[in-house]
């Protein structure tokens, strides 16, 4: 059994089920998506750490090396690109292969208990190829008038979500992962998406505190125009309609 696929399954069953996203109060903007998707990892019987404001993936397994990033969004709304609250994207994090699931629920819900709309399951890779690159946050002092203010420099990143990477995946629900991929037998393939490497990358950036520009410095890619193929898959029981790379 690949935990990914019975997941997937387990997700779209719930949410077939009717099985609401349950938040504390108008204030919980953070965890009442992780709630629901937590609830699903109990089901199933997967131990899991408890996730935290500063742990990254949110959802770590137990006696697996996979973690679980989750991103809720709300509908209609922003859905074209998240915050990544400082942690680039990427497919393998500390050893574990890192999947990440992005649900849409009501912008304007009628109470506290309201449905997931739609569902996307995705392998990191997916979103961001590149497992080297390592998140740090950097500071100095010296700034200001007397020379004692610090300045920290702290990284923040915006990725593209799987709604505007794949057209198909609105209003639907879908698993994507490398084509190698162990996947379970009772999943319906409904595409085949291939991204491309660019040829430029980026290996540093500078800020200008006096002019308030920013520029980057820029590399060739030594993996320039690789592919990167992967398969998106839905249920039997789900509409088959395609997915392919917006």
């Amino acid at each position: 059994m690949s935990n990914p696929s019975a997941i997937f399954k387990l997700c779209v069953r719930s949410i077939r089920d009717g099985a609401l996203i349950e938040r504390e109060g108008e204030r919980d903007k953070e965890f009442h998506f992780q709630n629901w998707f937590g609830r699903r990892l109990d089901e199933l019987g997967l131990n899991y750490d408890a996730p935290g404001r500063n742990t990254y993936p949110d959802f770590r397994l137990v006696q697996h090396a996979e973690g679980y990033e989750l991103k809720g969004l709300a509908y209609p709304g922003r859905e074209a690109n998240y915050d990544c609250n400082s942690q680039i994207p990427c497919g393998e994090h500390n050893g574990r292969q890192v999947y990440y699931v992005f649900g849409r629920y009501p912008a304007k819900p009628d109470g506290n208990r309201y449905p997931v709309l739609d569902l996307v399951l995705c392998h990191g890779s997916f979103l961001n190829a590149d497992n080297t690159y390592v998140h740090e946050n950097k500071s100095f002092r010296g700034l200001g008038s007397y020379g004692d203010i610090l300045l920290r420099d702290r990284k923040m990143y915006v990725a593209p979500t799987p709604f505007a990477l794949a057209e198909g995946t609105a209003h639907r629900r879908t698993l994507i992962l490398p084509v190698k991929h162990p996947v379970d037998d009772d999943l319906a393939e409904c595409g085949t998406l291939i991204r491309r490497e660019t040829e430029k990358v980026v290996v540093a950036y500078s800020f200008d505190l006096l002019s308030n520009e920013i520029e980057t410095r820029l590399v060739d890619n030594p993996n320039a125009g690789g592919e990167h193929a992967f398969k998106a898959y839905r249920t039997l029981d789900d509409p088959p309609e395609s997915v392919k790379v917006d």
